[in-house]
């Protein structure tokens, strides 16, 4: 349990969580045991996508009559919100570090065209991590998305990493990797793709000898992403790709946005 300047760190027996709120709130690493679960380089750790998830089309969205435009950081789109290159606040104590807790917490300003907060929570055990996202508004109510986007290594020194959940349906996606509208049933990877699971996500990775990891979240949507070599993303979140506009979920001032996950981990 330390903290610096740029770093938090949480350890729970063998299980040690690094988090970089100066660089977005991002988990910058999960070890277990001395193994290292997220890749680390460019695309790393686990980041948070808020106040929207994915990809909103030509970056824009509507707000009753309202028209906003986001800049576009894929282009044609704009891609996985504002948190993950916005400094976070702590918003913890000793005593919290020692009990392996952290929250840290960020002002939505512009290109967001809102006012509210962002809070993320951290808890650890020695054998899972509870995820916490809260959107809150200052006044005006807006559409709002939440959730997780980690980049789990693909191999961890072993056979690559197996995927498994049972999805009730797949967003079919367009060309323009926004979801048509149209639900499909679920069909072979590689995937960059949206599925619902009404009951609650629960998706289950497998390093074969090694370890398995579950996902699960009470919120229904999950994207999974595995067409790079080096990893294997599984992506928990309150609405689908595009959903600012497609299937809002209003922020009001007595009805914030809150999201949660657990990743739970077992030796193999």
């Amino acid at each position: 349990m330390s903290s610096s300047e740029e770093n938090v760190r949480l350890t729970v027996g063998e299980a040690e969580l690094t988090v970089d709120p100066l660089h977005g709130c991002r988990i910058s690493s999960l070890r277990i045991g001395g193994t290292e679960l997220l890749r680390q380089g460019d695309r790393y750790g686990c980041f948070p996508m808020v106040p929207w998830c994915g990809r909103t089309g030509h970056g824009r969205f509507r707000n009753g009559g309202v028209l906003h435009e986001l800049p576009l950081n894929s282009p044609p789109h704009a891609i996985h919100g504002t948190g993950r290159d916005t400094s976070w606040t702590p918003a913890y104590t000793a005593a919290d570090l020692a009990e392996g807790r952290a929250a840290f917490y960020y002002d939505l300003a512009a290109p967001w065209p809102y006012e509210g907060r962002v809070t993320q929570t951290f808890e650890l055990t020695g054998d899972a991590l509870t995820l916490g996202l809260a959107v809150e508004t200052y006044g005006d109510s807006f559409p709002a998305q939440a959730g997780w986007h980690p980049w789990f290594r693909r191999n961890l020194g072993g056979e690559d990493a197996r995927i498994a959940f049972e999805p009730a349906w797949q967003e079919e996606r367009g060309a323009d990797h926004l979801p048509t509208g149209k639900r499909i049933d679920p069909v072979p990877g590689p995937w960059d793709d949206c599925f619902g699971m009404p009951d609650g996500v629960d998706v289950k990775l497998t390093w074969p000898e090694q370890f398995e990891l579950s996902v699960k979240s009470r919120s229904e949507w999950v994207v999974v992403y595995d067409e790079q070599d080096e990893a294997v993303c599984v992506e928990p979140q309150s609405g689908p790709p595009n959903g600012l506009n497609t299937a809002p979920r209003l922020v009001t001032p007595i009805d914030p946005l809150e999201v949660g996950a657990v990743w739970s981990w077992a030796r193999l």
